[in-house]
């Protein structure tokens, strides 16, 4: 293995693990980059190879947030223990299934959401941390842990900025929380993807373990500079990653 790639592979992990510590989309930079720099992996080992770093990053990240921002840990708990059986089984019918037909659902769905948090200057700037009664939240969070949990394993692409958008408007939260919150979930997909990979043999480990010291690094300053600088910070940062996201998975439908 040829170390000047995998120290680029760790430079691209590092942005990544920043990107993501903010407001997710960290696997738009880490997965293509890995796609590309070894091609002579199948594409399945490559892509369990990349759910350590993600883990480690968002395990930073959440610490971060912990620090900072007050959990519904009520809520948290339904929504993490969903999404992780919801991903579980997500990642089991990827052989099986062709995720060609969600792309283009998704690329609708994300052009709606950039539109709309576009033009709606208050969205997720409000400073309340939720507005459901207790027994609607925990059902809307399962909800949100098994069809989004569902989507990560089988799919993956844009699902921390689908987690904050789900925090917000079924949830009342604002962008900070929504993203601390959503850090939270991930770990559960996260370690359910790695299960699932580690079981099949799809994880390259010496790559994984250097990207993951990379992705830890970029989470680090990532989700300090999102608790220091608040809502309009995480917002512009949405609205960056959801349009990388469109351009994406147009590019991948129309090519």
């Amino acid at each position: 293995m040829i170390t000047s790639d995998l120290l680029l592979l760790c430079c691209f992990s590092l942005c990544a693990g920043f990107i993501d510590a903010i407001v997710g989309g960290g696997g738009l930079i880490q997965t293509p980059a890995i796609l590309f720099t070894f091609p002579q992996y199948p594409v399945a080992t490559l892509l369990g190879t990349t759910k350590i770093p993600s883990f480690s990053g968002t395990s930073m990240a959440a610490w971060q947030y912990a620090q900072k921002v007050r959990f519904n840990r009520g809520l948290l708990a339904v929504t993490a223990v969903t999404a992780f059986f919801a991903a579980m089984f997500g990642a089991s019918l990827v052989a099986y299934l062709p995720n060609q037909f969600l792309k283009p659902v998704m690329l609708c769905l994300l052009i709606a959401v950039a539109v709309y948090t576009w033009f709606k200057k208050d969205f997720g700037q409000q400073t309340q941390e939720a507005v459901l009664p207790s027994g609607n939240t925990w059902v809307w969070g399962a909800v949100i842990g098994g069809v989004i949990g569902f989507y990560d394993g089988f799919f993956g692409p844009g699902t921390g900025s689908f987690l904050i958008l789900a925090f917000i408007s079924l949830m009342g939260f604002d962008f900070l929380h929504a993203s601390a919150h959503a850090k939270v979930v991930n770990l559960a997909t996260n370690i359910a993807a790695i299960l699932y990979f580690a079981l099949h043999g799809h994880i390259l480990w010496t790559v994984t373990i250097a990207m993951a010291a990379a992705n830890l690094t970029g989470s680090f300053f990532g989700a300090r500079l999102a608790i220091l600088k608040g809502n309009k910070l995480v917002r512009r940062f949405f609205l960056l990653v959801v349009c990388a996201t469109i351009l994406r998975f147009a590019y991948e439908i129309f090519k």
